[in-house]
């Protein structure tokens, strides 16, 4: 995956700085998130690979994603096919939503929690995450009853583990040694 990363940073960032200048980042955004699920489909990848020419793949995924591409997406989506790159549509995308997360001062934040999170904790929680991250804060919450009580805070590199659960692991760990 690291390998499509890099081949993908220069057109997800190309494709950035245009929908900025242009003040299109949303469409651009979910453009590049259709081609991405368009092109990552098992059945798709099985049928550009039976195609022998990039200019016939490219021409099946602007086909295949019809009015959700503009002229500059099918013109990225044709370049990309020029250099044999097709396979890194998803990879741009997903550099892309990082791109405008980042631009928009925005940050997902997975909140993992033995029970169901109250919306006025969550309204706490995401008060604390802005002011601590200074950006704004989307909460993807979910339950694992594994943790037994508190939270595991995960935001990009950020491991915030405040759960009981990681507490005696820690515990059993300074045990040990």
């Amino acid at each position: 995956m690291s390998e499509l990363t890099t081949i993908a940073r220069p057109y997800a960032k190309a494709a950035f700085e245009l929908a900025v200048e242009k003040g299109t980042v949303e469409a651009w955004n979910e453009m590049l998130f259709f081609a991405g699920q368009v092109t990552s489909d098992e059945q798709v990848q099985a049928l550009l690979g039976s195609i022998a020419t990039e200019s016939q793949q490219s021409e099946i995924i602007i086909k295949l994603c019809a009015e959700q591409l503009n002229e500059q997406g099918q013109n990225l989506i044709k370049l990309m096919a020029e250099n044999e790159r097709l396979a890194a549509i998803p990879a741009v995308a997903e550099l892309f939503a990082e791109l405008k997360a980042d631009y928009d001062k925005e940050i997902e934040v997975d909140v993992v929690s033995a029970t169901v999170l109250a919306d006025d904790t969550q309204a706490k929680l995401v008060a604390a995450l802005e002011k601590r991250f200074a950006r704004k804060v989307k909460l993807n919450c979910s339950i694992d009853e594994a943790i037994v009580s508190g939270l595991v805070i995960k935001a990009g590199d950020t491991v915030i583990d405040g759960s009981v659960r990681g507490k005696l692991d820690r515990l059993a760990t300074s045990l040990q040694s």
